[in-house]
């Protein structure tokens, strides 16, 4: 797993040991390239939720974004996640909770946020507690699926951008 581009391009990230799956570099590179010409990465602040190695979020970090905010529930994600900023010489905020568990906390305000579960995972109230005041006026959302599963459903006043698929997944990106 290495970072793509920007300032830690072709850097390598540790990746936990068992129980994530991380975004293939096709699929970053393909994402990363819609997101940078709709000018959203600069000075972003992004939520990376599932982060398993945190390679979203620091994809993000390498090509402009101003934080991070990393939650996996798994300790060895977020060894690996420290690690990976320590190893970048990047501040990252982690935490080790559910998703759920933390987006029930007082809301930040994020303008790119990924969403990246477990497969069989379902997403969708953590889409409802994000529209609870955790996404800025022009946030992005961005689900990462399985291209068998149902489209997440969004919140009320959300509206779906744009649907990708790349042979077994497929992004979603969204906001309000």
């Amino acid at each position: 797993m290495r970072i793509i581009a920007g300032t830690h391009a072709g850097r390598r990230l540790a990746v936990p040991p068992k129980g994530t799956r991380p975004t293939s570099d096709r699929v970053r590179e393909s994402l990363f390239s819609v997101l940078n010409g709709w000018g959203v990465i600069d000075g972003a602040r992004v939520l990376d939720l599932y982060a398993g190695s945190g390679a979203l979020g620091f994809e993000a970090l390498s090509r402009g974004a101003e934080s991070l905010v990393a939650v996996d529930a798994s300790r060895q994600a977020t060894r690996a996640i420290r690690e990976n900023a320590a190893v970048l010489g990047e501040r990252v905020e982690v935490q080790q909770s559910s998703v759920v568990r933390f987006l029930r906390m007082p809301p930040r305000e994020f303008d790119l946020v990924f969403i990246d579960p477990p497969y069989e995972e379902d997403v969708d109230q953590a889409l409802e507690l994000l529209a609870e005041g955790w996404l800025s006026e022009q946030g992005i959302v961005v689900v990462e699926r399985s291209s068998r599963t149902v489209p997440p459903l969004l919140p009320e006043g959300w509206e779906p951008w744009e649907e990708r698929r790349y042979g077994e997944t497929t992004l979603w990106l969204s906001g309000r």
